[in-house]
């Protein structure tokens, strides 16, 4: 690790401030927490902090508030699961600056909740002297909030000018270790894999990847962008007209890139429409999915893996029966054996519905930032922290 980690500070007797990712989904009202998953992914570095002897200020951002209160984004329900979840109390802040949560700092307080971090338009504007009022009284910051680290925020960049030391949590270690492994001279052969609705989105992952995985698979929408740049039919498919001469230029730059043989196409795009799998795509057909003959290429080569980057789903995932593809070839990364790290949403719903998420060495919590990572952007948030 070239950043300091929790692990190199001596945490006995010093308050932390520990910037963590409790952006959780919250029913209507804003009062009950649909998926705790990300309090739970933040517990071994809070536990860790707590056996050491630390005193916690934990602070979060949660939803678009827009810079101003709205009690529907309160991180009140957050503190309450959290103090389930610990098994201990866990004071809630009113606010996450000024004289009353100072005192809640200074009080004998093992877990103090900040309010939500962006009730203040400060924070994402990584205003100086909102970081340093949020650092008082602190001695050290630790950063366990990957999903922010791609944000130049006063929490997760500013506020690291006013503590003696700032080092990575846990969870921020273990991004950082999976991802520097699969990208920095990997084990070979190394296979990306690439879904999801537009190459736009993914131009600078596609060039970075190709620098230095072995093959690129393409799935998902952006396929037929590169498909109509081969001059191929595409139907009523998904293509970003203007990325064409893009998508050209790099399937001549490499030969790297994969591109499905055949199609799982539709005329309407609903769970349970009738579909038909072609090699050529009919003029009044939207390829929804990658086919059964393009399954068995890409799963050939995934199994000859040793390490593997996927990212994005291979069809229109979430309206049955066109997860197939995705849900093959999560298949294909659990049975490699490969060491293996999934990012972005769709890509881990689809281990979880195969099944197979146990066998997946790492399966990312931050899509922004990984998606970044992996376009080889350094993240604001990793290089604010200490040199180890």
């Amino acid at each position: 690790m070239p950043k300091l980690s929790i692990r190199n500070l001596d945490l006995r007797g010093k308050r932390i401030f520990m910037r963590v990712d409790f952006n959780v989904p919250l029913a209507p009202g804003g009062k009950e927490i649909t998926s705790d998953k990300r309090i739970r992914a933040s517990l071994p570095t809070i536990k860790y902090a707590l056996e050491q002897g630390a005193q916690l200020v934990l602070a979060s951002h949660l939803g678009r508030p827009k810079g101003k209160p709205n009690p529907e984004m309160s991180l009140k329900p957050v503190a309450a699961r959290l103090q389930e979840l610990l098994g201990q109390p866990v004071v809630m802040a009113p606010d996450c600056i000024g004289p009353e949560v100072d005192q809640l700092k200074a009080g004998n307080h093992p877990v103090v909740l900040l309010e939500n971090l962006r009730f203040h338009p400060e924070e994402e504007k990584n205003d100086a002297e909102f970081a340093r009022a949020l650092a008082a009284g602190c001695d050290y910051y630790v950063n366990d909030a990957f999903g922010t680290a791609h944000r130049a925020h006063a929490s997760t960049v500013g506020i690291t000018k006013h503590v003696a030391k700032s080092a990575a949590g846990l969870l921020m270690e273990k991004e950082l270790d999976y991802l520097g492994r699969v990208t920095n001279n990997p084990p070979r052969p190394c296979i990306g894999i690439l879904g999801g609705a537009k190459v736009s989105d993914k131009i600078e992952v596609i060039e970075n990847l190709l620098k230095f995985v072995d093959q690129l698979m393409i799935g998902g929408a952006m396929a037929y962008t590169f498909l109509r740049a081969q001059g191929r039919p595409t139907g009523k498919s998904l293509v970003e007209e203007d990325k064409i001469d893009l998508a050209k230029s790099l399937l001549e730059k490499s030969s790297k890139l994969k591109l499905p043989v055949d199609h799982v196409v539709t005329a309407e795009l609903k769970e349970g429409a009738p579909y038909e799998e072609v090699e050529t795509i009919p003029e009044t057909m939207i390829g929804v999915d990658i086919g059964p003959k393009t399954r068995e290429i890409y799963a050939a080569a995934i199994a000859t893996a040793k390490s593997i980057i996927w990212n994005g789903p291979m069809g229109v995932f979430e309206k049955p029966p066109f997860d197939r593809g995705t849900v093959a070839i999560a298949k294909a990364v659990a049975d490699s054996g490969a060491l293996s790290v999934v990012g972005g949403g769709d890509s881990e719903k689809a281990v979880k519905a195969a099944g197979v998420a146990d066998k997946i060495s790492h399966i990312s919590t931050g899509g922004g930032a990984s998606l970044e990572y992996l376009s080889g952007i350094e993240l604001p948030g990793v290089a604010a922290l200490s040199d180890n």
